[in-house]
């Protein structure tokens, strides 16, 4: 994985003057999907105005019936109360998991912060057990840094 090339075009993407903010999550969805070739589903999922739980943004990859997800319920859940990173390389271990399709072996989330705020989370499902690494979560990390200064 070139993580400097992914940071360079996903700044490119974020720095667009054509784009809507919404039209730039939705860039970034696609363009990680189709860079990274184990990153099966990507998504955001920010926190739903004053109610305890997350609600769907942009995504790329199979749809979900995980449109609205509770604080503290599956991967999601858990980082909206835990405001750290999870990362998860065998779902069928996980107890507290929501299922989003069989093919799903492992997950990745990273908080976003907005002035100290978790505000919502990058999800990142991948058809392969045990493939995410220090590089996927210092990526991910390094994006969700950058999409604060934006949302």
């Amino acid at each position: 994985m070139d993580t400097t090339f992914l940071l360079q075009e996903i700044d490119v993407i974020i720095a667009s003057t054509k784009l809507s903010k919404e039209e730039k999550l939705q860039a970034i969805c696609d363009f990680l999907e189709s860079e990274i070739s184990y990153y099966d589903w990507v998504g955001f999922y920010f926190k739903n105005g004053d109610k305890e739980e997350l609600k769907l943004a942009q995504f790329t990859g199979e749809p979900t019936d995980h449109v609205i997800i509770p604080f503290g319920k599956g991967i999601c859940g858990q980082v909206a109360v835990s405001n750290k990173n999870f990362v998860v390389q065998d779902v069928t271990a996980q107890d507290n998991y929501i299922s989003c399709g069989w093919k799903v072996k492992s997950e990745i989330v990273i908080p976003i912060f907005v002035n100290g705020e978790n505000i919502g989370q990058i999800d990142i499902d991948s058809h392969t057990a045990n493939t995410f690494s220090a590089k996927d979560e210092h990526l991910l990390g390094c994006i969700c840094e950058k999409l604060s200064e934006i949302l």
